[in-house]
């Protein structure tokens, strides 16, 4: 999904690979021990779970390092907002919902 923070449009992704990477930064092994995690998420959680799902969206480390002040200015809102909407677009429902009844378990396929 795109978003747009600030003055950029942003492609963030959630990928195996951003999952992985969002695990090891956060110290937790599996899906559930990472939605877990984020139901209390702080400012440098959400800062980890943004910077590999920009990853996941194409971005180099450096590019996303050099943009890091900028994003952080913005505050934690918008940062969240993407963040919430980019792993609802993933069919997450945010990493830390439950299936509800008639919708796919979250983790199921991963």
């Amino acid at each position: 999904m795109v978003a747009t923070l600030g003055e950029d449009r942003l492609r963030l992704c959630l990928t195996l690979g951003a999952l992985a990477q969002m695990e090891a930064r956060l110290g937790v092994s599996g899906f559930e021990a990472l939605a877990t995690r984020l139901r209390a998420v702080s400012a440098g959680d959400l800062w980890t779970v943004m910077e590999a799902l920009l990853a996941g969206g194409g971005l180099a480390e450096a590019t996303i390092r050099a943009m890091k002040p900028t994003l952080l200015a913005l505050g934690f809102v918008p940062v969240a907002r993407a963040v919430g909407a980019a792993l609802m677009a993933a069919g997450t429902h945010g990493l830390a919902a439950e299936a509800g009844p008639g919708e796919p378990d979250p983790g199921a396929a991963l």
